[in-house]
This record gives C-alpha cells, structure tokens and sequence, in this order.
C-alpha cells in the first residue's frame, strides 16, 4: 500500500515539481525523513524568506512549486510572502502542518486552527484534508489550481 508521503512525492515527480522550499518543524519532520534522492529541499531560515525563494523559482522555471511551512506560525509568518505570490501570479503549492487529530481537540501549541483561513484572500484554493487519506487528492487539487491561468498559490 503506498502512503500519504509516497503518493504526495509521486504527484509533485509527475509534474516536475522535484525543488521544495521550506522551513519544517517538527511536525513536518516525517514527511522529510528519508528525503528522495530526486528532489532538492531549499531550506529558509523563515517562513517569508522561504515562499519568496519559491516565489522567484515559479516565476523563473515557469513551474508549479512546493512551498512547506511549520504548522499555524508558519502560515502566519509567510503570508506577506503568499501576497506577493499572488500578485506575481506564481504557482505555488504551499503545505502546511497540522498536530495529529486528537491534539487538535486540546488545541495543543501549534495547532492550526482554522487552517484554510490563514493564508486567505491570497490563496486560490485552500482546503484542509479530513482524513489522511484525502491527501493526495488535495494535493492534486492544489497543483491543478495553483496552475490554472490566472497562476497563483493554493494551499494545503
């Protein structure tokens, strides 16, 4: 059975979305472990920093790109970042991190709530998968969008 990390990396390969930007916690730490020898992670030392490197990056290889930020601060870090991606009208696919479910009840330090709320109005697409399973699907709704003229960023 492929996983959710599997089949997200299996998305971003079939659509030359091989360079990710980022600036993980720990709660994004699994989704890199093990990193594939195919891609190439950018890593920023913030959040802004970092969707603005994948900002110039979609704009110069004219490809959608994705952009992983640590969780509700993150988002919250970056969205100057996410602004200027949508006026730039550059293809980002942006992921978040979330605290496992029964954390989310407690809302534990961290998590996001609300999370398709954050990065809104400058995203084109924002939705927060209900089940791991649902990930992929999510995933390729966001490279379809992100990449659809007028291009901009949608988020995961």
């Amino acid at each position: 059975m492929t996983s959710v990390r599997e089949a997200t990396f299996e998305l971003f390969r079939a659509h030359r979305m091989t360079t990710m930007f980022g600036n993980p916690g720990s709660t994004e730490l699994p989704m890199l472990a093990e990193f594939p020898a195919d891609f190439t992670y950018v890593l920023g030392l913030h959040e802004l920093v970092v969707v603005g490197m994948a900002d110039g990056y979609a704009q110069a290889s004219g490809k959608a790109t994705p952009v992983n930020l640590h969780t509700a601060p993150g988002v919250g870090n970056a969205v100057g970042g996410i602004l200027n991606a949508q006026a730039n009208k550059s293809p980002l696919v942006i992921t978040a991190g979330q605290q496992v479910r029964p954390q989310i009840m407690i809302e534990a330090l961290l998590t996001n709530r609300e999370a398709t709320v954050g990065p809104q109005p400058y995203v084109k697409w924002s939705f927060e998968p209900p089940r791991a399973e649902d990930v992929p699907g999510a995933i390729a709704r966001a490279i379809h969008h992100a990449s659809l003229p007028p291009k901009g960023p949608a988020f995961v």
